[in-house]
Formats: structure tokens, C-alpha cells, sequence
């Protein structure tokens, strides 16, 4: 067997972070080797820095309780341990682009959860299922950046996952105008009802920045690689609404869609069943074998029963039919914290392996 590749995880005290620990835990390509969080935490064991804060059901892993953790701004250090690493930070947006450039630049590859660097011309922007081509950007960044094997690549709103795969199986059919509303669980800001209890039995009508990002990012994602920068698409038009709801974890959207060449029903439903991509032609361990998933029942998806579809990896959908002011509706749903956040990052990073991005040092 091939040594694994020695991962840390910056930003690894706080809930993203831990759902890097958790889903790195026995993974056959990558270990956790190195932790870093802000300087309250660093010097600590793991298990003494997340204790009273550890947010999942499942206990800490053994093999990563006794890491020290370490200082997140004290570059060199920490990369010095490591292959690569992923970045979920809580930090304003110009110190994570920072952050994240100064670890690129050790000749570490930077996975990115955040937010801070996706519309940077040279940065890839991941769903592996969908746009793996733009990964040919890293041979600009990293002239940019001075580095030969550094690099950062970055996953995109947990958001759009719901319904941007979806509507990507139907991309030949050109999508004209996309209406989405998205109904986000809780864990997406980072909380569970024990410290948001004003959540139980409310529904809030907005998310700081959601609904730009759920209308733009995408158009990124079906953007092409020119010049050494994504240049995004300028179709379909997208208009969205993100509504916060009493769930833990699970974002589903309601989505309406015009095509310019509109399919059959019939069509749709095959092109959903027989979607696949780079992550299911390579076999990547993270991925899902059945990307999206389509229900024939009239009350699914439902976020609570299906949100966990193929290990939280795989997109639902349900109740396509056709509509009076739009071509067609349906319902999606996908899991925020693993297709959405730590899982998608981790099948990034597997991509990039598997691609041959991300070497041991």
C-alpha cells in the first residue's frame, strides 16, 4: 500500500473543521497529521480544544484526540509537516486570502472551504462532477504566486449544490432563466438548536450574501478557463431567495426553469439517471456512485430521510413537472455540511490527487 499523504486542517477546531476530522478518519488515501486553529486553542490537545464545542453525533476520532494543535498564522510551521491542506478559518475575508496565499506559497496546495478566494481569476472553483477542466487554472496561479507545487482550489456555496447538478445534467438543453429558493438547515451558520434556540419554531426570511452567491456562483462553475482565469458564463439568467428553516443539516431548493431547446419529461429523468463525471469514472473514495438521485414519490426529497443519500455525497431530486410559467419545477436537496462543505472539499482533494496536483512532498 502507498504511503498516505500527511493533511492538516487549518481552522479544524470549529464545525467545519470538525467534519474534516471526522470524515478523514480511516480514509484510505489522506491522514491528519497536523491541526491548526487561532492561538486561544493552539497547544492543546485536540480533544482539550473542542471540548464542550464538539458538534457531532459521532466521538471524536482516537487517532486525532492527542494532536497538539497549532497556531494557524505560523505559516511555515505548520506546512512544514504536511502535504497539502484543507482551510475552513473564521476570519475576515482579506486575512483568509492572506492566510491562504501564504500557506499556497510554502509549496502547500490549499483546499479551501471559505468563501475569500472564488471569484479570484486564477483560482479553481469545484464540483468535481461538473467543471474538473477548470483545475487547468493552477498552472497560472502558481506562476503568479512563485511556487511550483502550491496551489489554492476552492469549493463553492453550499447552496447551490441542491440544484446546480441538477440543471447541469440539462446544460444542452440551454437553460434560459432559473428561479431558486433555497429552505438552508441550521448547521450552515454553524450552530445547532442547543445555541440557537431562537431557530425552534421559526423560519427566517434571509442569509447575509447567500442569495448573490447563489445566483452568481454558478455561472462560474459553467464558466470556461481562458487566458489563465475563469471567465464565467453569462447564461442562464438566475434569481434566488435563501430562507434559513428549523433543520440541522440538509438544504433543498425549489427550482423553476426555462430552456431554450425545452426537453421532454422523459428526457430530463434520463439524463439524470446516467449523469456521471470525473469522480465516478476515477472511482474516487468520497465519491458517490449514483450522483443524483431522482424519487418518483410525490413527498420526496424529504431533508430529514434523504439527506444522507450515498453517505451525504449524492444530490436528491423529486416532483419534476411541468409549469405554467416556466418550462419545468422540481425540488432538490443536498447535505450542507458534507456534499456541500467538508465532503465536497475532501472530493476535491481527491480529484486533485487522483489528477496529479497533489503530491507527497
Amino acid at each position: 500500500m502507498t504511503q498516505k499523504l500527511k493533511v492538516g486542517i487549518v481552522g479544524g477546531t470549529g464545525m467545519v473543521g470538525q467534519r474534516f476530522v471526522q470524515l478523514l478518519d480511516q480514509h484510505p488515501w489522506f491522514q491528519v497529521t497536523a491541526i491548526a486553529a487561532s492561538s486561544s486553542s493552539a497547544g492543546k490537545t485536540y480533544e482539550e480544544s473542542v471540548q464542550n464545542r464538539w458538534k457531532l453525533p459521532e466521538p471524536i476520532p482516537n487517532d486525532v484526540k492527542q494532536i497538539i494543535v497549532q497556531d494557524a498564522s505560523k505559516v511555515e510551521e505548520v506546512a512544514s509537516g504536511v502535504d497539502f491542506i484543507f482551510c475552513a478559518v473564521d476570519m475576515k475575508k482579506d486575512e483568509i486570502k492572506a492566510l491562504e496565499e501564504a500557506y499556497a506559497k510554502t509549496g502547500t496546495p490549499v483546499i479551501s472551504n471559505n468563501s475569500a478566494h472564488r471569484w479570484t481569476p486564477d483560482v479553481p472553483m469545484v464540483i468535481p462532477e461538473i467543471n474538473p477542466g477548470h483545475l487547468d487554472v493552477i498552472a497560472a496561479q502558481r506562476k503568479r504566486l512563485g511556487t511550483a507545487t502550491g496551489f489554492i482550489a476552492v469549493k463553492p456555496n453550499c447552496s447551490i449544490q441542491s440544484y446546480v447538478p441538477a440543471l447541469n445534467a440539462l446544460l444542452d438543453f440551454k437553460p434560459t432563466n432559473v428561479v431558486a429558493s433555497t429552505y438552508q438547515a441550521i448547521s450552515g451558520a454553524g450552530k445547532n438548536f442547543t445555541d440557537w434556540p431562537e431557530m425552534l419554531d421559526n423560519v427566517i426570511p434571509y442569509i447575509g450574501g447567500e442569495e448573490e452567491k447563489s445566483e452568481q456562483e454558478p455561472l462560474r462553475i459553467w464558466g470556461s478557463v481562458q487566458n489563465g482565469e475563469i471567465v464565467k458564463a453569462s447564461a442562464p439568467l438566475i434569481t434566488t431567495q435563501c430562507i434559513r428553516v428549523p433543520v440541522t443539516d440538509g438544504h433543498l431548493a425549489t427550482v423553476f426553469a426555462s430552456f431554450e431547446k425545452k426537453p421532454s419529461k422523459e428526457e430530463i429523468l434520463a439524463r439524470w439517471q446516467s449523469y456521471k463525471g470525473r469522480p465516478q469514472e476515477l472511482g474516487l473514495p468520497s465519491a458517490p456512485k449514483q450522483f443524483i438521485t431522482y424519487f418518483e414519490e410525490e413527498n420526496r426529497p424529504q431533508t430529514k430521510l434523504d439527506r444522507d443519500i450515498e453517505r451525504g455525497m449524492g444530490v436528491s431530486v423529486g416532483r419534476l413537472r411541468e409549469d405554467t410559467l416556466y418550462d419545468f419545477k422540481f425540488v432538490g436537496l443536498s447535505h450542507n455540511t458534507l456534499r456541500g462543505a467538508a465532503g465536497g472539499a475532501v472530493l476535491i482533494a481527491e480529484l486533485l490527487k487522483a489528477e496529479g496536483y497533489i503530491q507527497a512532498k
